[in-house]
């Protein structure tokens, strides 16, 4: 049983037996990628003291323009994971193509790979609005000790071993599953130790929140635009009350709180979605079923979704069950090509 204010490393090292593949080699990636939320904690928290906030000058692979965070923050989760040399492969959303590591020591016998998000919602960080990072762990497919191939990294949502993400706010958090449930730990600045303060979170199954870009409004299929009109009638406990930031890590972190539904579905603009499935949906979806929520693209699981590309976006449906399920119903009765 999880004792609040136990600290994460503490937490690992208890609860190690109940992960899927328990091993000390997934509990070292673990605290790789807290001792690199950390690094990226601190430069979070200067921005606006030094010249890290704005554009970077480049696009990354998607087209969109990155910003010097998101720059810094890859850099730095990249360099931890590698320093540490446990792992085999890295794919990011800011790399084209993903990264293969020690390919040539063929005995190097890491088994895991990460998919990661290194700045969730980083245009928010000019404003002071909160951003996160994501991350998504599987163990490989290929053969230890030869280079990682493509399949390793395409793998559906539900092989994952452990996923979670960092929200950088008023408070700094790491939330993290490895598949028995979603547990919190909040940062203390002052000793610079993650501590449990959110042990089992879990969905409530109704919520009053939902989150949507309504200024998308006009491009979004009849059965979103149904859903949204029904989120704002007055009956029973409704209208629901519209809540969007516009960094996904913080949308979901609230709803899952409070209950609530978050909404990115495709559109006139972005017949596909815009969501990535791998560095995105997919660690997003692993949380909300541990958390006793769900998620879908209106129609299928997310987690049941076989990736064809690295960078696939799908469209995005993620929250309380009960509103999962409602929205769901209304794209079936207004079923679109």
């Amino acid at each position: 049983m999880a004792n609040k204010n136990q600290t994460l490393g503490e937490f690992i090292i208890e609860n190690q037996n109940s992960f899927k593949y328990s091993s000390g080699e997934l509990s070292r990636l673990i605290n790789s990628i807290r001792l690199a939320a950390k690094v990226v904690n601190h430069e979070v928290n200067k921005a606006g003291l030094v010249d890290i906030i704005g554009a970077a000058g480049e696009t990354n692979i998607q087209g969109e323009d990155q910003q010097k965070l998101d720059v810094y923050a890859n850099e730095k989760f990249i360099k931890t994971l590698k320093n540490r040399n446990i792992v085999c492969g890295i794919a990011s959303e800011e790399e084209d193509d993903f990264i293969t590591i020690n390919s040539q020591d063929k005995n190097n016998q890491n088994k895991y790979v990460v998919l990661i998000d290194p700045l969730d919602g980083s245009s928010n960080i000019d404003v002071n609005v909160s951003v996160g990072t994501i991350f998504s762990i599987y163990r490989r497919i290929t053969p230890i000790g030869t280079p990682v191939e493509l399949k390793d990294f395409l793998q559906e949502g539900s092989k994952q071993v452990a996923a979670g993400y960092v929200v950088y706010g008023t408070s700094t958090m790491l939330v993290y599953t490895t598949g028995d449930g979603v547990n919190g730990f909040t940062l203390n600045p002052a000793i610079g130790t993650f501590y449990l303060s959110h042990p089992n979170m879990q969905f409530p199954e109704n919520g009053k929140i939902y989150s949507v870009n309504e200024g998308n409004y006009i491009h979004f299929p009849t059965g979103i635009k149904k859903y949204i009109k029904y989120c704002q009638e007055e009956d029973g406990d409704r209208p629901y009350t519209s809540r969007y930031i516009g960094s996904l890590v913080s949308d979901f972190h609230r709803n899952m709180i409070k209950g609530g539904i978050y909404l990115y579905p495709k559109s006139s603009k972005n017949s596909n979605g815009k969501l990535r499935l791998l560095y995105e949906c997919n660690p997003i979806a692993f949380l909300a079923e541990q958390a006793n929520g769900k998620a879908s693209d209106g129609y299928t699981r997310i987690l049941d979704i076989k990736p064809t590309e690295l960078h696939q976006r799908v469209p995005f449906i993620c929250g309380s069950k009960n509103m999962v399920e409602k929205c769901e119903a209304f794209m079936s009765d207004f079923l679109e090509n």
